[in-house]
């Protein structure tokens, strides 16, 4: 299928699951390897070692009497969908698990991938049952379809959909708490304007439930403290692909050890499928493998390190930035232990497995290490070849100068300044962090270049009324600030606001606000989620004074060191 740009006019609409299944197109289970011990009708639930083969059939297992909580009217305008489809019965019963009667040509059969486990560059085994590597990937993400909508390639997947041979002994399944966070994130993110998966739809059950450790309500410890009972949901999250840096890893490591005679094949393979749907547009496919591969990294360090210089900008904190949630499409991937930053730490860290290494500003650190692990892999495929080995050891090495000058270039936009000044950045963060700062209500009203220190209060959690040599340091600094900034007649100080004010959110999606929402929910009452819906799908704009008291505001200080509120476990 020609996938080129499509005019507004020709713009294609998807009314039911019938228009929707003239636009499929399964590149990935057409092109690439199936597990050869892989049934052929999807009946793949338990848990097994998977030693070759780029995915494995699997059927979703359905959610029971599944419920409507939401889609995204966003995407669906961007994929042409009619918004009546996401309450059509077919389309309910497809992206809740149940794909036995889709009609043809879509295929009745889904798809989960395995893939390797590098923490911080160093590879692990381990978390495979079977020590060997060969038990771990989706364990219940399971992928139903793959389609060309408006000339622009997708794929998407259940989250939650049940257990897949990757599933390492657990249910399968997503609950209603966590599926409603990664939801309302996915899109958050891409009003943003950052690089990210999509949501579709969230749809959970009336009936099903399953445990899982959680904490009491106002409860202050690290770790959960109680098992709790909560229903399942589905929610279908959508993207050109899912490959990921670990995927890329996983066939590298069977090539290195030579573990079975297409181990190099399927490394190949899988790197030109990933070219193919995430790169096609920047490397000519009439290019060599050797002259695609230095491409290919080379632009995937472009958009990870604007990628990350991005999540530091708005305050997201990815939490478990292994390179299994690392897309090597250069997007936000996984919305597991995710958390935007209320009180400025460096080494903020919302998840309580994360460690300091995932902490908020260890992010620029974590996203080198897996780009190594990447092109470790890529080496198996230039190793002929001195000149290319040495071009790509280059593109490595030069990962953190490329990351520095993405940083230092977002710094500058966040204080709207032309060039970055080292000094004035180091000073700032010394003071946000002894006035204990909001991080996004700060840059926001530093946004409307303010004469004095009176607004900026506004996004202090300490009271400084009694501190004059901090007040004098911060009024000495609004001063350097100011002087650096470039007013003048073509740039009035209004043009240099409404710049910063596209650079610096006023709305994020902190946890504070997706407790209520979540909660709400597992009542039957999705107004909250779907109000946040609203909201953070216009982060940067003013929008309405009830909005502003509500949501533009300091986090209630009875909600710090809070579990689930402050900080939050793995469970979902």
């Amino acid at each position: 299928m020609n996938e080129t740009n499509v005019s507004k006019e020709n713009k294609q609409i998807i009314k039911t699951l019938n228009d929707l299944a003239k636009t499929v197109d399964y590149s990935l289970m057409n092109t690439l390897n199936r597990d050869p011990e892989a049934t052929l009708n999807g009946v793949d639930h338990n848990p097994r070692q998977v030693f070759s083969g780029h995915f494995v059939p699997v059927n979703p297992t359905p959610i029971k009497n599944p419920q409507y909580i939401a889609h995204s009217k966003t995407l669906f305008n961007e994929l042409g969908f009619d918004d009546s489809l996401a309450t059509s019965p077919d389309f309910i019963s497809m992206f809740s698990g149940d794909i036995s009667n889709v009609p043809e040509p879509m295929s009745k059969v889904g798809w989960a991938c395995g893939y390797a486990l590098s923490i911080f560059g160093t590879e692990y085994y381990q978390q495979c049952p079977f020590q060997t590597g060969n038990g771990y990937g989706d364990g219940r993400a399971v992928s139903v379809l793959e389609a060309v909508l408006n000339g622009k390639r997708w794929e998407m997947q259940l989250k939650g959909g049940g257990k897949t041979a990757y599933c390492r002994g657990a249910d399968g399944r997503a609950v209603l708490r966590s599926s409603v966070r990664e939801f309302l994130a996915q899109e958050h993110m891409n009003a943003l304007g950052i690089p990210t998966s999509r949501s579709l739809s969230l749809y959970t059950s009336k009936t099903q439930k399953v445990s899982r450790p959680w904490y009491e309500k106002g409860s202050q410890s690290f770790d959960p403290d109680m098992m709790i009972s909560e229903a399942v949901a589905i929610s279908t999250r959508v993207a050109p692909s899912f490959i990921r840096v670990g995927q890329i890893e996983l066939f590298a490591r069977r090539a290195r050890k030579n573990e079975h005679e297409k181990a190099y094949e399927e490394l190949e393979k899988i790197v030109l499928h990933l070219i193919k749907r995430e790169y096609g547009d920047v490397i000519d496919e009439s290019l060599t493998l050797y002259e695609k591969v230095i491409l290919l990294a080379k632009e995937f360090r472009t958009r990870l390190t604007s990628l990350v210089a991005n999540w530091i900008r708005v305050g997201y904190c990815q939490g478990n930035f292994n390179s299994d949630n690392c897309a090597a499409g250069g997007f936000t991937l996984d919305y597991g232990p995710f958390g935007f930053c209320d009180l400025f730490d460096p080494d903020y860290q919302s998840w309580t497995g994360g460690g300091n290494h995932f902490a908020f500003f260890n992010q620029t650190i974590a996203a080198q290490r897996n780009f190594f692990s990447f092109c470790n892999a890529l080496q198996i495929l230039l190793t002929e070849d001195e000149n290319y080995l040495k071009q790509l050891e280059n593109i490595a090495n030069g990962f953190t100068d490329v990351m520095q000058e993405q940083m230092q270039k977002m710094w500058s936009s966040k204080l709207g300044l032309k060039t970055f000044n080292k000094e004035l950045f180091n000073e700032l963060e010394e003071l946000m962090i002894k006035t204990s700062v909001d991080y996004i209500i700060f840059f926001r009203e530093l946004s409307n270049i303010p004469d004095d220190i009176s607004s900026l209060k506004k996004s202090f959690y300490k009271d400084i009324s009694n501190d004059e040599q901090l007040q004098d340091s911060w009024s000495k600094w609004l001063e350097k600030w100011e002087l650096l900034l470039d007013i003048s007649k073509e740039n009035s100080k209004e043009d240099i606001s409404s710049k910063m004010k596209l650079i610096n959110p006023k709305y994020t999606l902190r946890e504070w606000f997706l407790v209520p929402a979540y909660e709400s929910a597992k009542e039957g009452d999705y107004t909250l989620v779907q109000e946040l819906q609203e909201v953070m799908n216009e982060p940067y704009s003013e929008q309405s004074k009830e909005i502003e008291e509500k949501f533009y505001r300091l986090k209630p200080i009875e909600f710090f060191d809070v579990g689930g509120i402050s900080h939050v476990s793995c469970s979902s």
